[in-house]
């Protein structure tokens, strides 16, 4: 891909990507940059050699979804009652929603780095990009009924590797 068409695309989508990688990152601005700025490394690196994708944002969206698991996969996770004695007042007290929020969003990614990419892909989908069952159907050439089957056992799923941040590693309490 010559310089100019780089620069096109860069401008046509940069802006889409940042939005794309904001949502999977909550309130954490600093996450949501670094993503978008180190997945235009990796196309620039990977483009200036002839090797430009058809869809350039799709392959774009790709890199930075498998940063942002990777960053997450990295993460340690504790449980909510970890993080502080009086993490209620902190967090659900609080008028301060921006930390419940990258709380809760760093929790979400923590487990969806945890489970099968393409029920983290198809959990995305569908609550992150807004997508229908209807257009997860035609998208993945599934019956409507298997993409609800596979969203509730995606769920399923993703609650049992939430289960001890929210409820502590002891169970309920």
């Amino acid at each position: 891909m010559d310089e100019k068409t780089l620069v096109t695309t860069y401008h046509e989508s940069v802006h889409r990507l940042y939005a794309y990688v904001a949502r999977r990152c909550g309130s954490d601005r600093g996450l949501a940059e670094d993503v978008t700025q180190e997945t235009w490394l990796r196309a620039v690196s990977a483009w200036k050699n002839g090797n430009a994708p058809e869809h350039p944002l799709a392959w774009l969206k790709t890199v930075a979804r498998n940063l942002i698991l990777n960053y997450y996969r990295r993460t340690p996770m504790v449980s909510i009652e970890a993080l502080s004695a009086d993490w209620e007042s902190r967090y659900l007290e609080s008028s301060d929603t921006g930390s419940a929020q990258r709380e809760a969003t760093e929790a979400l990614n923590w487990g969806l780095a945890r489970i099968r990419p393409a029920q983290a892909a198809l959990l995305e989908a569908f609550y992150l990009d807004g997508k229908s069952v209807r257009d997860l159907a035609t998208e993945f050439k599934l019956t409507e009924r298997a993409v609800e089957g596979r969203l509730s056992r995606a769920r399923k799923k993703l609650r049992r590797k939430l289960a001890p941040l929210v409820l502590g590693e002891g169970g309920l309490s």
